[in-house]
């Protein structure tokens, strides 16, 4: 299994007026997880970009368990696939604070696609992706 895990320490701007972590800001999480997952890899969007590429979200879900509050230190965990991406990539995430592992706030997935941006059209996953998935699979 590749995975990655961002830790994020809730923000008071973050919290609903129940003092909660509101909604929409676990797709926030799980954009800057993948984001530091890929420049982790050795890709970084800016390079992705560089090359034309673009990855847009084509279907999203959160399950919330739950409630994070200010000031929590949260865990959210990118799952890669265990096969290599073709023209889609679907990242798993399970979110949970940093002193409580086994506590599940939210779990959920992402899928994107890749773009050739120059086109408008969806392309193969970039070579060098896929070589970095391949060789970090290996590893596991």
């Amino acid at each position: 299994m590749l995975s990655f895990d961002y830790r994020h320490r809730v923000r008071y701007r973050e919290c609903d007026p129940m003092g909660v972590v509101y909604h929409t800001h676990y797709l926030d999480y799980f954009e800057i997880a993948r984001t530091e997952a890929l420049r982790d890899l050795g890709l970084p969007y800016a390079e992705l970009e560089e090359a034309g590429i673009s990855m847009p979200v084509t279907d999203v879900s959160v399950q919330y368990r739950r409630s994070a509050t200010y000031d929590d230190v949260l865990i959210i965990r990118s799952i890669f696939p265990e096969t290599v991406p073709v023209a889609r990539v679907k990242i798993e995430y399970v979110v949970f604070r940093e002193d409580v592992p086994d506590d599940v706030i939210a779990t959920g997935h992402v899928t994107l696609c890749f773009m050739d941006t120059a086109r408008g059209r969806p392309t193969r996953a970039p070579r060098r992706l896929v070589e970095i998935i391949e060789r970090e699979l290996a590893r596991t």
